[in-house]
């Protein structure tokens, strides 16, 4: 009982947390973690709980989608075989390897989640720079994309801010259509790796079934939240808590 309430718990903060400002996946990953679920197990766990939110996100840009079927074909593709090459490696990694690269893992996320606001102001200078992309730099955005899903299928916190950079290297600059096309490539990121952990196994399906009704009710609860606390006050706890959970997994005895 004392885990179903400690997940939940964290489920719901981390379903908040993605409505407002994203960084969920910082409080639900290391709950799992904490609990003594092995690291790899509770990343498969978390992605597939996970996914349901992703869905739901993108089904709220559906008009925004409109206008920008060129680039989520092309972009589909690269995230798609990096997600699933990341989720292949991951269930390859041993657990004792993966178990000393997760404070690591998680500390880049929180740095990428501190340094949001920074990127999202250079996103507008770099999609003025290239409103007419040449098909060398396309390409080039092409395989960071690819890169992308390859981190988002081996870990995926902080996914939605690098492909929010890729938006803004090709162009793009209304940040509703951005946002439409990244919560849809993360859905097809998400997706692929959910499909490869459940068929392979590697997830506890009654963790899954905790987080996903904790985050989709998180995700109800997020706008108000939003609407009292604000996304800076939101994005600010989240980075403390992933600089609190580096420390603590650093220091957890194994």
């Amino acid at each position: 009982m004392l885990d179903t309430a400690i997940i939940l718990t964290a489920a719901l903060l981390a379903g908040a947390i993605n409505s407002i400002a994203g960084g969920g996946t910082l409080i639900s990953f290391p709950a799992l973690v904490w609990l003594g679920r092995d690291p790899i197990l509770a990343n498969a766990t978390n992605a597939v709980a996970m996914w349901p939110g992703s869905l739901a996100s993108a089904y709220g840009f559906r008009r925004e989608l409109a206008t920008a079927r060129r680039w989520l074909l092309l972009l589909i593709i690269p995230s798609l075989a990096g997600a699933g090459i990341g989720a292949w490696l991951l269930l390859r990694t041993p657990s004792s390897t993966f178990e000393r690269i997760v404070p690591f893992l998680i500390l880049g996320a929180t740095l990428l989640l501190a340094a949001q606001e920074m990127i999202t102001k250079r996103l507008g200078v770099l999609a003025h720079a290239h409103e007419n992309p040449t098909r060398g730099w396309v390409t080039f955005v092409f395989v960071f994309q690819f890169l992308v899903g390859l981190y988002g299928g081996y870990f995926g916190a902080g996914m939605g801010i690098l492909m929010l950079a890729a938006l803004g290297l090709i162009g793009l600059t209304d940040i509703h259509q951005m946002n439409g096309l990244k919560n849809v490539l993360a859905v097809g990121i998400n997706g692929i790796a959910a499909v490869y952990f459940a068929l392979s196994g590697a997830v506890i399906w009654r963790d899954a079934l905790i987080l996903t009704i904790g985050t989709v009710a998180g995700g109800f609860l997020g706008a108000r939240l939003a609407q009292r606390l604000g996304r800076k006050f939101v994005r600010r706890f989240v980075v403390g808590v992933g600089v609190v959970m580096t420390v603590a997994l650093l220091l957890r005895p194994r």
